[in-house]
């Protein structure tokens, strides 16, 4: 890849993305919201525009470039909070995201890059699963399911070459989010116990630059209409990372496992697996859970100074 375009470029992962473009010397178009560019890298090799995903279509007026290999879309609207429940801001970013496919096309991409979901596997068996009760946040799950669906069908009727990363829990410093791992680290810095389900269903999660090289090797190698898992490799129950975390990092802290109840659903542990990414792309990731944890506390640490 010479040249590429990165919506959500100040996001967490779309920023480590940049990172990762710029040390192999690919250039970066990146798109995102006015006045949001704390997270981007500074490089010659980096041009920001401002971005409204409610207008697509208007950045085409300010770009001059026509030779953009690839097209990496991370911008999504409503990741965590309440919006994560909000209907139709999650119909919206589904069509929002087929309307960047189509400008992709308009702009001479070759591929598109979707910023999948593992949240898209669990939404599906949570969904229908007879007699479960799925919660308000399986919304947003359902919105990226729509959007990989439609996006894969308009896909080829455009002539894009269509690739799905599935992420399965990206983490790692930057990341100032409210998320269930990033909440339980802060908690085991303030010496409060967290709190979890039992904690049986399956997960992996993957370091932030792992991440970023797997998107890379995706863009560069992916095949067209596949889905690729970026995990760590090492999936298994959820109680297993958590046991982890709190022997790096809260040896003498409580865990109390069971005391809020679990609403979804346990995805196989055939839905993590890495191996087609690691044939087509060479991607593995090289980051253990345990050192990630502690560079992610160290960094938050560091922050709340």
């Amino acid at each position: 890849m010479r040249k590429v375009i990165v919506t959500g470029a100040n996001g967490f992962v779309g920023a480590a993305l940049i990172k990762e473009l710029i040390k192999n010397e690919t250039e970066v178009i990146a798109l995102g919201r006015e006045g949001n560019t704390d997270n981007i890298p500074e490089s010659e090799l980096v041009s920001f525009y401002s971005f409204d995903l409610k207008n697509v279509f208007e950045i085409k007026e300010k770009l001059t470039c026509n030779d953009i290999d690839t097209f990496y879309h991370f911008a999504w609207a409503g990741v965590s909070g309440e919006l994560r429940s909000d209907t139709r801001l999650q119909l919206d970013n589904a069509q929002w995201t087929v309307d960047c496919l189509k400008l992709s096309k308009e702009l001479g991409c070759k591929r598109f890059i979707y910023a999948g979901s593992i949240m898209e596997i669990e939404t599906y068996k949570a969904l229908f699963n007879n007699g479960n009760k799925p919660g308000a946040g399986f919304i947003y799950g359902a919105g990226k399911l729509a959007a990989h669906a439609m996006c894969k069908a308009v896909a080829v009727q455009t002539g894009v070459d269509f690739i799905s990363a599935v992420i399965t829990n990206a983490y790692g410093v930057g990341d100032n989010s409210s998320r269930m791992l990033n909440s339980a680290i802060k908690k085991c810095i303030s010496g409060e116990p967290p709190k979890f389900t039992a904690a049986n269903q399956n997960y992996d999660f993957v370091y932030i630059d792992d991440a970023a090289r797997a998107f890379r090797l995706i863009g560069e190698k992916g095949k067209p209409f596949c889905e690729y898992v970026i995990g760590s490799s090492n999936a298994g129950p959820l109680k297993q990372f958590l046991l982890e975390m709190k022997s790096e990092i809260a040896p003498d802290l409580d865990f109390i496992f069971g005391d809020i109840p679990f609403t979804g659903g346990n995805i196989p542990l055939k839905y993590f697996d890495c191996s087609k990414t690691e044939a087509d792309t060479g991607f593995r990731a090289e980051i253990s859970f345990r050192e990630g944890i502690r560079r992610t506390r160290d960094w938050m640490l560091e922050e709340n100074r």
